[in-house]
């Protein structure tokens, strides 16, 4: 037998620990579960992702290489967004941009005129040069083209710049900067709704992975097709589609030091010329049917007649 006052201590015990699991579940009989594990927040989510889906595959379309790409932007919204951005860079670049009367602007402008003629694309574009050392150009929704002019010594050649700016004119007319913006509010929109009803830091990691894993290649595949269309434009207009090859390769000499292809928004410039080299058949077809004659007579023509922006 033992001791009544080991008896009276276990009952002590006893007694305390009842007290306490009572009330612990007291207590946890209060607490809500995480809105995510209950039956209502599966039921909208399942409502909504049916009509996600439905929204997202009533805006996919064709790009002009046959790529399936979602855009939710129409040609209008892209435009009026052009404005706003034309009218921001102009007011940055002011007093910095190269007079229309200045024969380095007359030289881009013509060599833009003659592909956008030759691809015969529509709208209200505009070229413009900017005085900076930059090795850069860019569009901007609506047609609007600007060009560093430390770009120029590069491109060295009429058929160098040609590769450029068929390069921005192609992505104007795949609509690139619509799928990229189309893009960018499907994946905020997704990630707002994990911050508020699941974890803002699960949102974050989400965020920094899906421009790893979505944005980055997206942006390269947008260069790819603008490489492959620009080429088309520019043997279109005459240029010599080897040349893009030249540029290029004076590109990647002039780079210090390129990001690897995984962490950067362009394609590699070694898979640049790969590409550019596997197209170049194709864009001599295009060049053959345009009736164009000799690469150097053309490039005398057009330099003489002096065609260009007024």
């Amino acid at each position: 037998m033992f001791p009544l006052r080991r008896l009276s201590s276990l009952g002590r015990r006893g007694s305390r620990m009842l007290h306490n699991r009572r009330y612990q579940r007291f207590n946890n009989s209060n607490q809500l579960p995480p809105i995510w594990q209950t039956r209502g927040f599966w039921y909208c989510a399942g409502t909504a992702g049916v009509g996600g889906t439905i929204y997202y595959q009533t805006h996919l379309e064709d790009s002009p290489t046959g790529r399936k790409r979602f855009i939710a932007i129409t040609p209008q919204e892209e435009t009026n967004l052009g404005l706003t951005a034309y009218a921001q860079t102009m007011a940055q670049y002011n007093g910095r941009l190269v007079p229309k009367n200045h024969p380095t602007d007359a030289f881009v402008r013509r060599v833009a005129h003659r592909i956008i003629q030759a691809a015969n694309l529509p709208g209200n574009w505009e070229v413009h040069v900017i005085h900076s050392p930059e090795k850069n150009a860019f569009v901007l929704p609506g047609g609007k083209i600007f060009v560093f002019s430390g770009l120029l010594p590069l491109a060295e050649t009429e058929d160098g710049l040609a590769t450029v700016l068929a390069h921005e004119i192609a992505h104007q007319y795949a609509r690139h900067s619509a799928e990229k913006l189309s893009k960018s509010k499907l994946i905020s929109v997704l990630y707002t709704l994990v911050a508020i009803f699941i974890d803002p830091t699960m949102a974050q990691f989400g965020r920094s992975m899906s421009n790893l894993l979505l944005e980055l290649p997206n942006s390269r595949q947008c260069e790819q097709e603008a490489d492959e269309i620009g080429l088309n434009f520019m043997a279109m207009a005459c240029y010599d589609p080897q040349k893009a090859v030249e540029l290029w390769q004076r590109m990647k000499n002039a780079a210090l030091m390129e990001p690897p292809q995984l962490l950067n928004t362009h394609p590699s410039t070694e898979s640049r010329i790969e590409n550019i080299r596997k197209w170049i058949p194709q864009a001599q077809l295009k060049r053959e049917a345009a009736n164009c004659p000799n690469p150097d007579l053309t490039n005398l023509f057009f330099s003489r007649t002096g065609m260009g922006f007024h």
